[in-house]
């Protein structure tokens, strides 16, 4: 886990010093993305569903409108 993250915040960062401005933002990738390894997000795991990113939400993304409309509906 260690190792995946710091290769991400490697990709993140211009400098050594920035990695704790990008360190939620890389967290926050490696929670949401898709392990083949369990056959899911670790975010799924914990929270029972697919996590839905904030441009998701901006875009107006399909699934978006479609779980918004299920929770009027309750």
């Amino acid at each position: 886990m260690n190792k995946n993250i710091k290769r991400i915040l490697r990709r993140m960062v211009k400098t050594s010093r920035d990695w704790s401005k990008k360190l939620p933002f890389a967290l926050w990738a490696y929670r949401t993305s898709f392990r083949t390894s369990i056959g899911v997000a670790p975010y799924s795991l914990v929270y029972g569903m697919e996590a839905v990113l904030p441009v998701e939400i901006e875009m107006g993304l399909l699934r978006v409108a479609l779980e918004q409309k299920i929770l009027e509906a309750d």
